[in-house]
């Protein structure tokens, strides 16, 4: 099985504004080819959180097997462009792919959320096999780590999006996670700590393996 994992955003990307701010078609209209990300209020970044994270899961499926394709190798650098992201996934012929995501949301709000992509032409063929795969990992994170739903983004912790690159251009199943609110104290405090994304690194990982042998071809295509 193969896996792409992509953590989103970069270390160095708020260095180079003109770079990530160009415009790239997203399926549907243009966006930004990618953003800084956000971070806690005591400065621990984004991009570090889903590169930490990533890391993580990458050495979880690799030691269940699977063959794993980074996004980016480093928190040293700039992009690549959410259309390169779902480039990269596709390319590879993945069996599933996810973007690492902290939120920005409101102080006020909790949780993690699952963001699945709709149907826009390209993706088509990989929206249900998206839900499902985003209904394996919302078990499995709901189940193995102390992170909750999300109080403020979709219902029951799955938010439908037509608005993201990354899920309108895959041509694999995807979803992105939203493992916490860095600007809410009580989630924050978890997100900084290595054991929790140690622990979020497992759920998602044992969704993904979930959804996998799920599969009627044994993990292969849409």
């Amino acid at each position: 099985m193969v896996v792409t994992i992509d953590p989103g955003h970069n270390g160095d990307n708020f260095s180079d504004p003109g770079a990530i701010g160009k415009l790239v078609w997203n399926g549907r209209e243009d966006e930004a080819c990618d953003t800084t990300g956000t971070a806690t209020d005591a400065g621990y970044t984004e991009a570090q959180f889903n590169f930490d994270v990533a890391q993580d899961l990458a050495a979880d499926l690799e030691a269940e097997g699977a063959s794993v394709v980074l996004t980016r190798t480093t928190n040293r650098g700039v992009g690549p462009c959410v259309t390169e992201r779902a480039a990269i996934g596709n390319n590879a012929h993945s069996d599933a792919a996810v973007s690492i995501h902290a939120d920005g949301g409101p102080p006020g709000g909790r949780g993690f959320a699952i963001l699945e992509p709709v149907a826009d032409g390209v993706d088509d063929a990989i929206v249900a096999p998206s839900q499902v795969l985003g209904t394996d990992v919302r078990a499995a994170f709901l189940a193995q780590t102390t992170m909750p739903l999300s109080t403020y983004d979709g219902t029951d912790g799955i938010a439908p999006r037509d608005d993201l690159a990354g899920l309108n251009l895959s041509t694999v199943p995807k979803v992105l996670i939203e493992c916490g609110n860095m600007r809410n104290a009580t989630d924050a405090a978890l997100l900084v700590s290595s054991a929790f994304q140690q622990q979020a690194a497992h759920a998602i990982a044992a969704g993904i393996t979930a959804f996998l042998l799920s599969r009627p071809t044994g993990g292969a295509g849409p």
